[in-house]
This record gives structure tokens, C-alpha cells and sequence, in this order.
């Protein structure tokens, strides 16, 4: 039979077991520090890849400021082309240097249950196209008898239209619906009279002049009457 240990032995004993123990504890600790501490300041530089759908930030870089010294409207000389004279011009409106307006009557003599039917004739006398308002509004026939004004169509002139024509350069055009002049003294006191006085026949000479669009015929054209 072995002799029996002390209680002294059995506590000296479980203080070796528990240094050991601690020891033990103390390495573990400083091995996983060591390596947590390896990890964080070695391996690869470089960012790991992602499979993230998020873009980056430089997918979304907002567009950069405006100079402040710039002007922020766009110059309309810059950016737009300028029109030229000779692509996508139109016609322009016809001046009186241009146009040569013409009286027209369709006889030089009236029997005595004929009436005068009366036209304008333009010529465009320039080397280009113009246009013009060639309808009622701008028309005006007079005919006179040596002083004596007989008739004019503005005095009981209905319903006038407007009718804008563009002239082809080195063209004449003449009015397609004549006038006609029923032989009496006009006035725009007596357009709806029966009695107007009738002008004399018996080969007497009157004068017609026009204008239309403020421009004025050359010469009269003079018809006689019987």
C-alpha cells in the first residue's frame, strides 16, 4: 500500500495544472492576434472584384459647372447658318421701278348699246421673280372726258378680295375678269340709283387709267364712244 499524500501535494499539483492551463490560454490569444494583425496589413493591394449590380461612382458623374464668365445663351450667329442669296430665297414683293402697269380696253370703239370692258396688264420688267397683290382691294379704274371725271370702280366697288400673284421675271400678265363700265357717272351717292347720267356717245374720246397696288399705268388708254 502507497504511502498517502498530503494535502499540501494535491494543491501544489493543481496550481501547476492551472499555469499551464493559463499559459496555454496566453499563447492562443497572441497566435490569433498575430494572425488577425498579418491579415490587415498584408496580401494583395488590389480591391477584390465585385458581382455587385451597383455602378460606380464614376458611372454617375454629374455634368461639370458652367463658366461663370460664358454666356449661357448660344450665340444664333454660331449655330445657326446664315440664309444666303441664293439658296431657299422666295420671291420678294414687286416695286414700281419692276412692274410696268398697263390700261387695257378691248376696243378702241363702242357702238351705242356696247359697253367698254376693261383690264390691267403687268409686266414684270426685272430679272427676277416678285410678288403682288394683284385682287380687287388694290385695283382702281378711272375714266375721264378731257376734265371731267366720269366713272371711277372704287366709288361702288363689293364685296373686294385680295389675291397675292408672283410675277415670273420678264412675264406680262392682264386680268382675267374685265371690268365693265355701264356708260354713267359714278359716285358713291348714286350706286344704287337707275337714273345716273348716261356719258355721251356720238364719238366722243374718254380716257382710262389704273393703278393697283399704289402703282400707277404709264399712259391712258383713249376709246370713243357712239
Amino acid at each position: 500500500m502507497s504511502p498517502r499524500q498530503s494535502a499540501a501535494v494535491y494543491r501544489r499539483r493543481r496550481i501547476v495544472v492551472l499555469g499551464i492551463i493559463i499559459v496555454l490560454l496566453a499563447l492562443l490569444i497572441v497566435l490569433v492576434w498575430a494572425l488577425v494583425g498579418r491579415g490587415a496589413s498584408g496580401g494583395d493591394p488590389k480591391p477584390v472584384p465585385t458581382t455587385s449590380s451597383t455602378p460606380s461612382p464614376t458611372a454617375s458623374v454629374p455634368p461639370a459647372a458652367p463658366d461663370p464668365s460664358a454666356d449661357a445663351s448660344p450665340d444664333p450667329a454660331a449655330t445657326t447658318p446664315g440664309p444666303t442669296s441664293t439658296a431657299g430665297a422666295g420671291p420678294v414683293p414687286c416695286t414700281a421701278a419692276e412692274v410696268q402697269v398697263t390700261a387695257v380696253a378691248d376696243h378702241d370703239s363702242y357702238s351705242a348699246d356696247e359697253n367698254p370692258k376693261l383690264s390691267i396688264s403687268l409686266t414684270n420688267n426685272s430679272g427676277k421673280d416678285c410678288t403682288m397683290n394683284v385682287g380687287t382691294t388694290t385695283q382702281a379704274f378711272t375714266i375721264t372726258s378731257g376734265s371731267d371725271t366720269w366713272w371711277r370702280s372704287t366709288d361702288c366697288q363689293q364685296t373686294p378680295s385680295d389675291a397675292i400673284q408672283t410675277i415670273k421675271a420678264g412675264a406680262t400678265i392682264t386680268s382675267s375678269n374685265p371690268v365693265v363700265w355701264d356708260r354713267t357717272r359714278s359716285s358713291v351717292d348714286t350706286c344704287e340709283a337707275t337714273d345716273r347720267q348716261r356719258a355721251p356717245g356720238g364719238g366722243a374720246a374718254y380716257r382710262l387709267t389704273v393703278s393697283i397696288g399704289g402703282f400707277q399705268s404709264t399712259n391712258p388708254v383713249q376709246f370713243l364712244l357712239n
